[in-house]
């Protein structure tokens, strides 16, 4: 029978704008709307078919659950297709086969009773293997090369998200390791009359905040270490980072939730991370490769040091040349994607 009391419409719209603030920010206005969409309008058909499909037998809570299965794997892997560098007109067959793979298997395994954890392994087992199977598609019928396709299957939001919130998580803890006690100024008292309840954040210039939450993470590190980052700071800069360092209420001063606060606001501002990684170096190597014959990238590189002919080749083999390290490999890399 159908699935009663299931407002499918309302829950996908939810779903829909609960994503807006998830969409990574670097992608484009389009590149969001694209995944704000496509987990919509995925959501939206699974939900109209879990409610209105009279052959199966699954009560409010599990459409919900499946509904909400397909929402989150549709965002996660629309990231992807759009970080991939695949072709955009190639971007909805692949969404389509993993929605319907997604579909299938939630249907089978809670009609099966299966546990919530061994159903969600098996949802996210055959989802990479559809995502997988769509981009060797792809590339055997010409449509990407096996470069494009090699870097496509790299590409994991949720095991990105994971990693930040585990490394978030970890940066929570070590914080409030440094004491739990409420936000008092810096260089201020707690009011007499101030509760637990009543204590608010600093009032004080964001620029202290922040230098002084510097200040607690550098009373962990090696002192020769920081003299060293110190002096990449501006005078006085360094000079309140010093001063703070001091003060042995600092974690008490500064407060946990300010400075977890700070630490994500200094995190946002640093510079982007680069493809330093061998893995991500070999990647880029191949990719660039994949544009030219055997003859012609001998010809590309015949006025290259043997250095970058050794990277380049050992690349193609799928190896990392670590006689290169791999600051450099990466700028070698994109010198060769943007000089050629």
């Amino acid at each position: 029978m159908a699935t009663k009391n299931f407002d499918y419409e309302t829950f996908a719209q939810n779903l829909a704008a609960q994503a807006k603030d998830l969409v990574p920010q670097d992608f484009t206005d389009a590149q969001k709307q694209y995944v704000i969409n496509t987990l919509g309008n995925f959501s939206l058909l699974s939900g109209k078919a879990l409610a209105e499909d009279p052959n199966l037998n699954f009560n409010e809570d599990q459409a919900i659950t499946i509904t909400q299965i397909i929402a989150e794997w549709s965002f996660h892997k629309s990231v992807d297709i759009i970080r991939s560098g695949i072709p955009q007109q190639y971007w909805d067959g692949v969404m389509q086969k993993i929605a319907y793979t997604i579909f299938e298997i939630a249907k089978q395994t809670f009609s099966q009773g299966l546990p919530n954890d061994k159903i969600l392994e098996l949802i996210e087992h055959h989802v990479k293997k559809s995502y997988l199977e769509a981009i060797t598609e792809l590339k055997n019928k010409g449509a990407i090369d096996e470069g494009l396709m090699e870097f496509a299957a790299t590409q994991s939001n949720m095991d990105k998200m994971a990693q930040e919130m585990q490394a978030q998580a970890a940066q929570q803890q070590a914080v409030q390791q440094d004491g739990n006690a409420q936000p008092v100024p810096v260089g201020g008292n707690i009011p007499a009359n101030a509760t637990a309840e009543t204590i608010d954040f600093p009032k004080v210039d964001s620029k202290v905040l922040k230098l002084a939450t510097v200040a607690m993470l550098f009373k962990k590190m090696n002192q020769d270490r920081v003299q060293t980052i110190l002096n990449q700071f501006e005078p006085e800069d360094a000079e309140s980072v010093i001063k703070f360092m001091k003060l042995p209420d600092l974690p008490e001063r500064v407060g946990a939730q300010n400075a977890l606060r700070c630490l994500q606001e200094i995190k946002m501002n640093l510079p982007k991370s680069t493809d330093l990684t061998p893995v991500k170096v070999v990647n880029k190597i191949k990719h660039f490769a994949s544009k030219y014959t055997s003859t012609q990238l001998d010809t590309i590189l015949a006025p290259e040091r043997m250095g970058v002919k050794r990277l380049v080749f050992n690349a193609l083999e799928g190896e990392y040349y670590d006689k290169m390290p791999p600051k450099v490999a990466s700028i070698v890399a994109s010198h060769l994607q943007n000089g050629v």
